[in-house]
């Protein structure tokens, strides 16, 4: 997905792409499927994984000066309506039942200095889940 809002990344979208997939990669690691005792846990170390990540990146080399972002990060994971692939389509995964999903964001912002990026994490699919990882930024203006 691509960013949304008139201002460029605080840090190359390249970067944004690397770090969230690390972060989705790392959370769901030892997962076989959707599990939703784990799910909280899961979204929880993607955002502050991402979160971390921003937050020093975007670090102001003067300590003494405030950081001149602030971020939100929203992770949603979504379990996919059949994760058996002999019941699927043709046998395939990718065509297993998927369930709608529809997420929306709106803000008021500077659009020369805040921005939005959207960002779809492939690499469950073949565990049964569709994760979307959002992170904005706003620009502090001291």
């Amino acid at each position: 997905m691509s960013a949304e809002g008139a201002s460029a990344s605080p840090i190359p979208i390249e970067d944004l792409k690397k770090i969230t997939t690390e972060a989705c990669e790392n959370a769901l690691k030892s997962s076989q499927s959707y599990d939703h005792d784990k799910v909280g846990d899961w979204n929880s170390q993607i955002i502050n994984t991402v979160l971390k990540a921003l937050i020093t990146a975007t670090a102001p080399t003067d300590t003494s000066k405030p950081p001149p972002y602030r971020f939100t990060v929203n992770s949603t994971i979504v379990q996919q309506g059949v994760i058996d692939p002999s019941v699927a389509a043709d046998g395939a995964l990718s065509n297993a039942g998927k369930r709608g999903m529809h997420s929306a964001s709106g803000a008021f912002w500077d659009v020369n200095r805040d921005g939005m990026w959207t960002f779809k994490y492939t690499g469950a699919e073949e565990q049964g889940m569709d994760v979307v990882v959002c992170v904005t930024w706003f620009s502090v203006v001291v």
